[in-house]
């Protein structure tokens, strides 16, 4: 795909699906680089650019903070081995893991209490009630 050589904000944005205020928010947290403005003070956003929202964006998909996505992109940046880059991937899909089994948890939990909801019509005996009081 062929960008323009400069573009503005809302084309910017537009390129990688995020809101003009996602992009001014990533370049507050020091994720985008302030970019040069024109005459008129619009920003001036390059090809480059783009794919570092791009970058960012498939990080946030991928469920990394912005905190683990600066990370990357300074190891992308200084040139660091790609074995930097798999430990904290390798980090953040173990984080993952347990995430998964806590939902997991949680959700039998709820089967469980529905179930047990099923057995009683009378709003003071819910056992989901119940189990959120306790």
């Amino acid at each position: 795909m062929l960008y323009a050589s400069l573009m503005k904000i809302g084309e910017f944005s537009n390129m990688a699906g995020v809101s003009v205020d996602t992009v001014r928010y990533y370049e507050q947290r020091g994720l985008i680089p302030q970019v040069a403005r024109s005459t008129s003070g619009y920003r001036q956003y390059s090809a480059e650019d783009v794919m570092r929202l791009k970058f960012i964006v498939q990080a946030k998909e991928l469920g990394f903070t912005l905190e683990e996505t600066g990370q990357l992109l300074a190891i992308r940046a200084d040139g660091r081995a790609c074995a930097e880059v798999r430990a904290v991937a390798e980090a953040k899909a173990e984080e993952i893991d347990m995430r998964i089994q806590k939902l997991s948890r949680m959700r039998q939990t709820l089967l469980t209490l529905a179930e047990q909801c099923e057995q009683t019509s009378d709003i003071d005996l819910c056992p989901i009630l119940k189990s959120l009081e306790a």
